[in-house]
C-alpha cells in the first residue's frame, strides 16, 4: 500500500529532511547535509529564492512507513524570462521500489500539467546554484558538500519510467605535484605582463566582501551559454553570501584585476569537508563543529568550487595565474589531492584546465527529463 502526502508542517518537513539518514544509514559514502541548513533552504519564509519560485514537498509511505520524498518546483524566472517550460523536481530519495518512485513522480506530472508546462527535469534545486543530478558513476566515493549521493537504482528507476538523460556533469580528482610546474609559472608571468594583470592579496574576510557581487556577475558572464543557465539574482547572492561566507578562507580565494582595478577572474577553493561532514552526521553539536574546524585547519584534500573568468579574457591564459596561486597554496598546506566541482560534460574548455594535474574522472551525474 503506497500513499503520497504533502508536507504541511515544520514537523513533517523535519521528517522530509531526515529521511535520507535512515535510507543511507549503512552507506560509508553518503555525506549528510547539515540538518538546520536543509531546513532553512526548504523554508519558504527564509529562503529568498521563493520570490521567483514555488515548491511543494511530498513524502511517500509504504505500509505506514516513510519510503521516499520529493520536492516539486516551479521556477518562474526560468519559465517566464528564459522560456524553459519545465517543472523541476529535487530532493528525490526513495527505497528500491519503482512503484514508490512512480508515485512520487506523479506529483511532478500533476504540477507540470497544471501550469501548462512541457516537460519535467530533475533532480535539481531551486536554481542552478544548487545541487543537481543523479549519481551515475562514483558510487564508492564520498559526495562533497555541494552534491547529492545516490544508490545505483535511482537512475535505473527513472530510465524504466521513461526518462532520458538531459544534462550530464563530470567530476575529476587531480594530483598536485610537490613543486610548481615551470611552464605554469613562466606562462603566468607572461600573461600578467602582457595584459597588465595583478593578483589581489586578501588579509582577512572583510577585504573579500567588496568583490563578492562582482564574482557572481562574472559567474553569470562565464556560464550564460550553458544549457542549465539561469541568471543569479541579487537576493540570491545576498543569501549565499550569508550562508557560505563562514566556510570561506581568504588564502583559498584567488582574484585577478586589470590595470583599472576591475575584477576579471576569480577562483574559490575550500578544504574538503566531506570527511568532516560525514563525522558530523547532519549536526554541528555536540562535536560536528569541531570536525569542520579541524578540516579547515589541517587537511590534505581540497575542493575546487567556483571559477569565473570575464569572456574578454577567456582563452588568454588567465587560468595559469590562478593555478600558480593555487599551487603555492596547496604546497604550503600539504594538499596533494583536489576534487573539482561538477562540470557540464560539454564544457570542454574547463576540463582542459586540469590536463597537467593527472586528472581522473571519478564521478558522473545527470539530470533526467520526461515530456509531459
Amino acid at each position: 500500500m503506497i500513499t503520497v502526502q504533502e508536507v504541511n508542517t515544520k514537523q513533517e518537513l523535519k521528517k522530509f529532511v531526515k529521511f535520507p539518514f535512515k535510507l543511507y544509514n549503512d552507506s560509508p559514502y553518503w555525506v549528510a547535509s547539515l540538518t538546520n541548513d536543509e531546513m532553512e533552504t526548504l523554508d519558504k519564509t527564509k529562503n529568498p529564492v521563493f520570490k521567483n519560485a514555488t515548491a511543494n514537498y511530498y513524502l511517500a509511505y509504504k505500509d505506514g512507513k516513510i519510503a521516499g520524498r520529493i520536492a516539486v518546483i516551479i521556477n518562474r524566472l526560468e519559465i517566464e524570462e528564459i522560456g524553459k517550460k519545465k517543472v523541476r523536481f529535487g530532493w528525490l530519495d526513495m527505497i528500491d521500489d519503482i512503484e514508490v518512485t512512480n508515485a512520487l513522480l506523479e506529483k511532478v506530472y500533476e504540477a507540470g500539467r497544471k501550469h501548462n508546462l512541457e516537460y519535467a527535469e530533475g533532480p535539481v534545486g531551486f536554481s542552478n546554484m544548487e545541487k543537481a543530478g543523479i549519481l551515475t558513476k562514483g558510487f564508492e566515493e564520498l559526495n562533497t558538500m555541494i552534491t547529492w549521493y545516490h544508490f545505483p537504482y535511482y537512475a535505473e528507476h527513472l530510465a524504466k519510467l521513461g526518462f532520458e538523460k538531459q544534462a550530464t556533469w563530470v567530476e575529476y580528482r587531480l594530483s598536485i605535484p610537490p613543486t610548481i610546474k615551470e611552464k605554469v609559472a613562466k606562462f603566468s608571468s607572461i600573461v600578467k605582463q602582457r595584459y597588465e594583470l595583478e593578483v589581489i592579496e586578501f588579509k582577512n574576510k572583510k577585504e573579500i566582501l567588496p568583490y563578492v557581487n562582482t564574482m557572481f556577475e562574472l559567474l553569470n558572464k562565464t556560464y550564460n551559454s550553458l544549457q542549465t543557465f539561469v541568471p543569479i539574482q541579487q537576493y540570491q547572492i545576498d543569501y549565499y553570501k550569508e550562508k557560505y561566507f563562514g566556510f570561506i578562507q581568504p588564502d583559498y580565494i584567488t582574484c585577478i584585476k586589470d590595470k583599472k582595478g576591475t575584477l576579471i577572474a576569480f577562483s574559490i577553493v575550500m578544504p574538503s569537508f566531506s570527511k568532516a561532514l560525514k563525522k558530523a552526521n547532519g549536526s554541528l553539536f555536540p562535536f560536528g563543529w569541531y570536525h569542520l574546524w579541524q578540516a579547515q585547519r589541517k587537511n590534505d584534500r581540497a575542493a575546487f568550487y567556483l571559477i569565473g573568468i570575464d569572456p574578454e579574457y577567456q582563452g588568454k591564459g588567465v587560468t595559469a595565474i590562478i593555478f600558480e596561486e593555487m599551487q603555492y597554496l596547496f604546497n604550503s598546506k600539504g594538499i596533494d589531492k583536489v576534487e573539482t566541482n561538477p562540470e557540464l560534460i560539454e564544457n570542454t574548455a574547463v576540463q582542459l584546465l586540469w590536463k597537467d594535474y593527472e586528472p581522473v574522472q571519478h564521478k558522473e551525474r545527470s539530470t533526467f527529463r520526461k515530456e509531459l
